[in-house]
């Protein structure tokens, strides 16, 4: 999971790229970039560490241009917690071109090795960004016949790209003298959206992760990216489209709706919102059939994304609504914490209880999903400590029993709770008086129902079920063990890293 952002307008970009991935910096935590191109020449800041940290006021004024891209990033399986794996990534044949990537190459290690032996092309890190970024100038130079590019020479590259690549790519990326360029993977896996903004000087564009970013800086949502589309916008603003797979399945991450993206976000016509307000729906009813017996006296979410769901549950069952938990907003998310005696520190750091709102009662606490477990231990433990005579958890997703290969940190089977126990050995371990789950129809009903026309989620993570169709168990096999020499060399190489600012002259076409 990361947040990408691009950028075409009629003044300097930087500020607008800098509060865009403001608003999205729930996407990542681990680092940020900006690109912008100005007169034949790119600039670029990226370090390790959060948006407000990584650029100062010198940094802005060293990234002029008015078109550019950006990016916020965490690590996903085997991945580094380094500088030199953030992004945008730059090379500089055959065109000059930046990229910022969200989502997970699934056949990024045959990738290189075609690089290498085929392309002549040097991959430099272990990113499976600057793998596609390299797949991309390779195809660039495969398509173009001279020094200067149209739109139609991008996207027969990018045809080149969905042919060769393989998994969950949502891509922005500048190329020198040509303009913005945006596409998204067959599957439309990772969300892309268009914004549009009317000014005197005529519109100016961008594409983002989500459209919150496009409300704040106050442009008009246009629509998503489709699933193997691509979009260009020149330099000039002009705005060019064209599907550019051969076969398409719009099969969107369901996890985005659980849990990783805000709940203003609007992902593929669907409000992340009401999907939420859903799943508490479709869970009370299940509760109710299943679980009638329980003897609840008050519906508590764990903050911040099951709030819809339990607002939504507590008014089915007609039971109170209370706000248990207080949320320190300046802890990061667990979910992404790399080590478990790190996650499970911050827990209580990061909540802290309303004891008045547990003593002597018998709580449904309700969270969007459980993943490894260690959290809602803790959690639930937080709740006895502070009076609750029982407690009970829901979870407005299915059981999380394997991995997920589409860029979601969750590589490793072993990690996660639910991946070889009943739901009932599960309540034991998180120590909990009761376990509802979300059955896994149910939650694509609840989602389905907002917007009827995409009829297939990307689930692996609940279902095992991989819609490329190119995962196998060697392959998730080898992220396991890529995961854990990435953490083991995170624990040897831990240091500041002061980022990498940089200004690119742009190099044309190269014959090497």
């Amino acid at each position: 999971m990361c947040g990408i952002l691009g950028v075409v307008a009629k003044n300097p970009v930087n500020q607008l790229l800098y509060d865009g991935l403001l608003v999205l910096q729930h996407r990542g935590q681990d680092a940020a970039g900006i690109a912008t191109a100005e007169n034949g020449r790119f600039h670029m800041h990226k370090a390790s560490g959060l948006v407000r940290d990584v650029f100062r006021t010198r940094n802005m004024r060293d990234l002029p241009g008015n078109w550019g891209i950006g990016h916020v990033r965490y690590p996903t399986a085997g991945s580094a917690s380094s500088v030199a794996e953030s992004q945008p990534f730059y090379v500089n044949s055959p065109f000059g071109l930046m990229l910022a990537h969200n989502g997970n190459l699934t056949n990024a290690e045959a990738l290189k090795k075609e690089m290498f032996l085929s392309d002549l092309r040097h991959i430099n890190t272990n990113s499976d960004s600057e793998v596609l970024l390299n797949v991309l100038a390779h195809e660039l130079q495969a398509a173009a016949n001279t020094f200067k590019l149209d739109a139609e020479t991008v996207f027969t590259a990018v045809e080149g790209v969905h042919r060769r690549v393989k998994g969950a790519y949502a891509t922005v990326a500048l190329i020198s003298g040509t303009g913005l360029l945006a596409f998204r993977d067959p599957f439309g896996i990772r969300p892309l959206v268009i914004g549009r903004n009317e000014t005197p000087e005529g519109p100016e564009w961008m594409v983002a992760s989500e459209n919150v970013a496009l409300d704040v800086l106050g442009f008009k949502r246009v629509r998503d990216v489709e699933p193997g589309e691509a979009i260009l916008i020149d330099a000039d603003g002009n705005f060019h489209s064209r599907q550019c797979a051969a076969r398409t399945t719009y099969a969107p991450c369901m996890f985005e709706f659980v849990y990783l993206a805000r709940p203003d976000s609007l992902i593929d016509g669907i409000s992340v919102y009401d999907a939420r307000i859903k799943m508490g729906e479709f869970l009370a009813n299940k509760l109710k059939k299943t679980m009638p017996h329980l003897d609840i006296d008050v519906v508590i979410p764990i903050p911040d994304s099951s709030r819809p769901s339990a607002m939504e549950m507590a008014h089915k069952l007609g039971l109170p609504y209370r706000e248990g938990f207080v949320k320190n907003r300046y802890i990061g998310r667990t979910f992404i914490m790399p080590g478990q005696s790190v996650r499970r520190k911050s827990v209580r750091q990061k909540l802290n209880t309303i004891p008045q709102e547990f003593v002597g009662k018998s709580v449904l606490l309700v969270d969007d999903s459980i993943v490894r477990g260690t959290t809602s231990r803790e959690i639930v433990q937080m709740a006895r400590d502070a009076g609750a005579t029982k407690v009970y958890m829901a979870s407005a997703a299915p059981p999380v029993r394997y991995a997920n290969v589409y860029g979601i940190d969750m590589p490793s089977r072993n990690e996660l709770i639910a991946s070889g126990r009943t739901e009932a050995e599960i309540c034991a371990e998180i120590g909990a008086d009761g376990l509802i789950y979300q059955d896994l129809e149910d939650l694509k009903e609840a989602v389905r129902a907002l917007n009827p026309t995409i009829t297939q989620f990307e689930t692996s993570c609940f279902d095992g079920h991989y819609v490329t169709g190119d995962v196998t168990a060697e392959y998730l096999s080898g992220i396991e063990n890529g995961r854990s020499e990435a953490k083991a060399s995170k624990n040897d190489n831990e240091g500041d890293n002061p980022g990498a600012q940089m200004d690119l002259n742009l190099i044309t076409r190269s014959e090497s």
